[in-house]
């Protein structure tokens, strides 16, 4: 029996009666986290250049795109909002997916949601669906698969939202099957176009094209159903050495997105940045704040997995800066904080960061690992003119997985920050509330309409749809 079978045939038998209550909070937690930073993405340049190149006319289909008022065709609206998800690289991970699987899934299942009808429990019984098969897939594929430069978020996450879209739209084993392999041609994505608009474009392309793959498998399209073991199938191509299919099968319904879980930011950058980020905090809390006048040369040590596309001494963009250890160290070392407003505009040119960027050293650790399997430990140490020196190691940073979670209160705020950008206060709180019984929803509708701004003005950066595309 192929993989695809085997996976189909587990996706089809899940239930929302059999999902664990922890489960079904951690999926509400991914689409409310998700939905934030995917309404503060939608007015990223990335968003609506997107927008502006599709040519979407008023009142072209029934689901809504973010950060808008606008309504436009499933597979479009997936497209953008998959590229509003992930432009401000502020959406959760998934461990052993190695990237994102909900800035990808969430899009895909809100725009088919609206489309084809879906209550509160289908989208998380779909998410959770997806999220399995996503992390199911890196079980057998990673870390190779990324370390070889592949972005796992596009080449694995489409098989997520293939999963996850053929559970929403209740397609049998056999069209399930037929879906996954067919993606299996969908799959692209690679970390040569980190910092850049192309890395979430592979988020959008990913929600479209794992939505493309259920519906035509439900319409009777074909695919060799042999596609992941064929001798020049997807394993083939994309995996280093012999891979070994059984591991994309084992521990299924053990429920990745309870254990080890996602993994939430609280800084708007690239994930690999942040035990970096946290230990010059922690640094700046105990010791600062410190005068950049004062720094003779600041040392960051990080796992060269992630050192091999954050290693930016000199970023010339905001999406570069998302992406360069260096910067948002320093940021952190000026600011005592790092935030969205650091990723925006000339921020990245800024003087004293500029300077301070030259006394910032980048190097592996070669520590102890806190897991050899989780590779996301830190330690950076600050040397003063005057010879006094700081050091600090973070094993792994706040949010990584769901046993060292982010505090209830401090998801709330980001949201409450994020979705801030785009809807006015009352309906900021009106959306949270539904996102928090998000169970309890009849139609997905019923939240989209939460989720639009009243009106063409916008608080914070314009937004898609308010009269600037």
């Amino acid at each position: 029996m192929s993989l695809a079978r085997q996976l189909a045939e587990r996706i089809v038998a899940m239930r929302y009666e059999d999902l664990p209550p922890e489960a079904i909070q951690w999926c509400k937690v991914a689409v409310l986290d998700t939905l934030g930073v995917a309404l503060a993405g939608a007015s990223e340049d990335a968003s609506k250049l997107v927008v502006e190149t599709l040519e979407l006319r008023p009142g072209d289909g029934p689901s809504l795109i973010f950060g808008s008022n606008r309504r436009t065709g499933a597979l479009d609206a997936a497209l953008v909002n998959g590229v509003a998800a992930h432009a401000l690289d502020f959406d959760n991970t998934a461990k052993n997916l190695g990237g994102h699987v909900s800035a990808v899934v969430v899009p895909a299942l809100i725009a088919a949601g609206e489309r084809y009808g879906a209550s509160g429990r289908e989208l998380i019984l779909a998410h959770a669906a997806g999220y399995e098969v996503g992390a199911s897939l890196g079980r057998a594929l990673n870390p190779s698969h990324t370390e070889k430069g592949w972005h796992p978020t596009a080449t694995l996450g489409v098989f997520a939202v293939t999963a996850a879209c053929a559970k929403l739209l209740k397609l049998t084993a056999a069209q399930t099957e037929t879906a996954l392999a067919l993606a299996t041609s969908l799959s692209a994505g690679h970390k040569a176009n980190f910092g850049t608009m192309t890395k979430p474009l592979h988020a959008g392309q990913c929600a479209r094209g794992g939505l493309i793959a259920a519906l035509l498998a439900r319409k009777g399209f074909t695919a060799n159903p042999d596609a992941f073991e064929h001798k020049q199938g997807f394993f083939k191509l994309f995996g280093v050495g012999k891979v070994d299919a059984a591991l994309a099968l084992e521990g299924w319904g053990n429920w990745e997105i309870v254990n080890p879980g996602a993994s939430y930011k609280l800084y708007p950058c690239c994930y690999s940045t942040h035990s970096a980020v946290e230990a010059m905090l922690n640094l700046v809390r105990r010791h600062g704040p410190f005068d950049a006048r004062q720094v003779a040369r600041i040392d960051s040590r990080t796992h060269e997995r992630g050192l091999a596309h954050t290693d930016r001494p000199d970023p010339d963009s905001p999406l570069a800066a998302k992406f360069s250890v260096q910067y948002c160290v320093a940021r952190a070392a000026l600011d005592g904080k790092v935030v969205l407003e650091h990723f925006e505009g000339d921020a990245h040119r800024e003087p004293a960061v500029r300077d301070l960027l030259k006394r910032v050293h980048a190097t592996p650790y070669t520590g102890k690992l806190y897991a050899d399997d989780d590779p996301f430990d830190a330690e950076v140490t600050i040397t003063l003119t005057d010879g006094s020196s700081y050091t600090e190691k973070v094993d792994r940073p706040l949010g990584r997985t769901s046993d060292n979670a982010i505090a209830h209160e401090h998801m709330k705020a980001k949201f409450e920050n994020c979705a801030g950008r785009v809807l006015a206060p009352g309906a900021v709180a009106a959306a949270y509330r539904a996102l928090e019984a998000l169970e309890k929803l009849g139609t997905t509708r019923e939240l989209t309409t939460l989720l639009e701004p009243a009106g063409a003005g916008v608080k914070g950066k314009q937004a898609i749809g308010s009269g600037v595309v």
